[in-house]
């Protein structure tokens, strides 16, 4: 593969990885403008805000399944377009209804990107700079995750929110010129028994599978604000429990090509490690930003710069991430990743007592540091996967770590609430009742992280383990 074609796939991935996660984290500091120019209602504040990541998690599955039917070319155009043409839709809403029918609309393009970037990166690049490539995207998603909420917030204030959607559109268009000049076609025509392999679950069980992680994402984050005896949540409670069934009935976990995936020690053990990565990461994102703007009293610009030791120090310890893992093993670095993120986490507990955001900088910079070492997991988790099953893997890879920072917002929510009451019940200050019910979180957090240390270990260890990174 030439050098221009190379450079032209990982700058394609690294611009649709920073596209669709810059409009998850940017759109929630534009929601009360939106609000007030829409004359949105309460349920209709809350779709705009919850249609991306429902519509994402919902259509990964089946988009992992059509990136290797039709080809991770395809799949990832298809995505940036539908994605790209969602967000100038956004921009012309006159209503609310408008608003959140074309943010589904862009997380089903983003269901699309992700996994078809994955497997871009695992299966078309050559091995020897596979884990740069994760690098130079997860430097990306933290660039976006770092300056999504100081962005939204400066544009919103000078230009109002429509700009949010508007820079998606010279973005999405660089992306799909360089995606369909430089990403390569499928060579040749799969064989019959490639063609039977490649869809590894029937589409009937596809669709339950969707409808299940819609149903119970839609549950998770309208049940707690809303109540769960209100009749849509009952209802997609239902919705949840009879696509589990029907997914029992049709035996998913007995697949041949389900089961020779996960059989798959590195690809099952980064699955994991990804599940407990985000139940504690993710939620501690989203309870961060309310602490520094509620408990610290920042502005939203100023608690979005607070992030940016967490995208500084991953950003510049990627680029070694290669070299550390040809050194120590995939296996001692991902580990020693996740254990500094839980130092890093306990460290931001620790700092969150003293009542300054400089002394929250040591534990965030750790966070940063320890996610950046923890890319091989990634890495390794994709490239094992069969090739033929490539965009299936990743769409579950990618599914798996949207729920968990679902999950991770409602158990580190119940943990700060649990003990924020109980600390009101004690007659403690209000100030104080929170403060104690964030670092609670925190700790559950770094627990749940560092419980992912000994599965890394367990997932990357293989004899060759010195010569893996390098081959």
């Amino acid at each position: 593969m030439r050098r221009l074609r190379l450079w032209s796939i990982i700058t394609a991935v690294m611009c649709c990885t920073f596209l669709t996660a810059l409009d998850n984290t940017a759109v929630n500091v534009a929601l009360p403008q939106i609000r007030a120019r829409l004359g949105l209602t309460e349920t209709d504040f809350k779709w705009v805000g919850t249609a991306y990541p429902l519509a994402l998690a919902g259509s990964l599955l089946g988009a992992g399944q059509l990136t290797d039917s039709k080809g991770r070319r395809w799949a990832l155009l298809t995505g940036v377009a539908v994605f790209t043409v969602s967000s100038a839709c956004c921009v012309l809403s006159t209503t609310g209804v408008m608003l959140v029918v074309f943010r589904g609309l862009q997380g089903i393009g983003a269901a699309f990107i992700l996994p078809a970037s994955l497997a871009l990166i695992a299966h078309d690049l050559p091995p020897r700079i596979r884990t740069a490539s994760f690098s130079a995207t997860t430097a990306a998603l933290g660039c976006a995750l770092a300056f999504g909420p100081v962005l939204s917030g400066v544009v919103t204030q000078h230009l109002g929110w429509e700009w949010i959607f508007l820079m998606n559109i010279p973005l999405g268009v660089s992306a799909f010129v360089v995606g369909a000049m430089a990403v390569p076609g499928p060579s040749g025509r799969p064989n019959r028994q490639v063609l039977r392999t490649a869809a590894p679950v029937p589409n009937r069980q596809i669709i339950l599978a969707c409808i299940f992680l819609a149903s119970l994402v839609y549950c998770l984050i309208q049940g707690p604000a809303h109540g769960f005896t209100r009749p849509p949540v009952v209802l997609c409670g239902v919705a949840a429990t009879a696509s589990v069934v029907g997914l029992c009935r049709g035996r998913l976990g007995r697949h041949p090509a389900l089961g020779q995936l996960l059989r798959e020690r590195a690809y099952s053990g980064g699955l994991v490690t990804q599940l407990l990565w985000g139940l504690g990461v993710s939620g501690v994102y989203f309870y961060t930003c309310q602490f520094l703007q509620s408990g610290l009293r920042l502005s939203p610009t100023q608690a979005g710069l607070a992030f940016t030791p967490v995208f500084s120090a991953l950003f510049l310890t990627a680029p070694f991430v290669t070299a550390v893992a040809r050194r120590w093993g995939e296996a001692r670095t991902s580990a020693t990743g996740l254990l500094l993120i839980t130092l890093g986490l306990l460290l931001v507990a620790l700092g969150s007592a003293h009542g300054g955001p400089a002394d929250l900088i040591p534990g965030l910079a750790a966070v940063g540091v320890g996610s950046s070492l923890a890319i091989p997991l990634t890495t390794r988790a994709l490239a094992s996967s069969p090739r033929h099953l490539s965009g299936f893997a990743a769409g579950l890879f990618a599914a798996t770590r949207e729920l968990s920072g679902v999950f991770g917002i409602v158990l580190v929510g119940a943990v700060v609430t649990f003990v924020r009451h109980l600390c009101l019940a004690q007659q403690v200050s209000r100030a104080e009742a929170s403060l104690a019910g964030y670092q609670a979180g925190l700790c559950i957090a770094a627990t749940l992280v560092g419980m992912g240390a000994p599965v890394a270990l367990w997932a990357l260890r293989h004899p060759h383990e010195g010569g893996g990174s390098a081959r």
